[in-house]
């Protein structure tokens, strides 16, 4: 299954503020707006880059810092600095949210040792189209980078290992994502989704 961007006209769910995605915490909003501050440019594509680089790069990626403390909110993942790539991906949606940019949430299934698991990443929609961007953080096994033109994804997914790019963009995380961050008490070793509903794609 490909990943294909939704055509919508309606962004206005990409906007909202949550209990998740809170676009509207004055600790998101001081930071989004430093950061846009912070690239002495009035251009959106700057401050996108801007907002992901940090994420990436200043949010630890649970499993690379050996971190079990989960994380759901977006005020969450800021306060304790670590989340898993779902975590990391409501960070930075309401980053770009609190400062007008409308951003989703995308998924991919990826195989691993112990069978297939749900991967998160953010969709970003600037100069009229969607563009996936994936903050989960480098290592020595993966890069991502930021790129709106080009994809450069932390994983390519395979189909013959029963990999998918799930379709479309989700306004709100995922319910299973949800469940399985809020329910769990170490993210090192809890169960995460295997799989999920896929959206329709309109």
């Amino acid at each position: 299954m490909m990943w294909i961007a939704p055509e919508t006209d309606d962004l206005a769910p990409y906007l909202r503020s949550d209990s998740i995605v809170e676009a509207g915490s004055p600790a998101i909003a001081e930071l989004a707006q430093r950061l846009r501050a912070a690239t002495a440019s009035t251009a959106e594509h700057d401050f996108i880059r801007a907002a992901f680089d940090w994420v990436r790069d200043q949010i630890l990626h649970s499993f690379d810092a050996r971190d079990p403390t989960v994380t759901l909110t977006s005020t969450e993942v800021l306060t304790h600095r670590v989340g898993l790539c779902y975590a990391k991906s409501h960070l930075l949606a309401a980053l770009l949210r609190s400062e007008g940019v409308p951003a989703g949430f995308c998924y991919q299934r990826l195989e691993t040792e112990t069978g297939h698991v749900v991967h998160g990443l953010v969709a970003v929609y600037s100069g009229g189209h969607w563009h996936r961007l994936d903050p989960r953080g480098n290592n020595e096994r993966v890069t991502s980078s930021f790129d709106l033109e080009h994809e450069k994804l932390a994983y390519k997914t395979d189909p013959t290992l029963g990999e998918i790019d799930y379709p479309g963009v989700y306004a709100a995380p995922a319910a299973e994502v949800v469940s399985a961050l809020g329910t769990g008490r170490d993210a090192l070793a809890m169960p995460l989704p295997a799989g999920l509903v896929a959206p329709s794609v309109s």
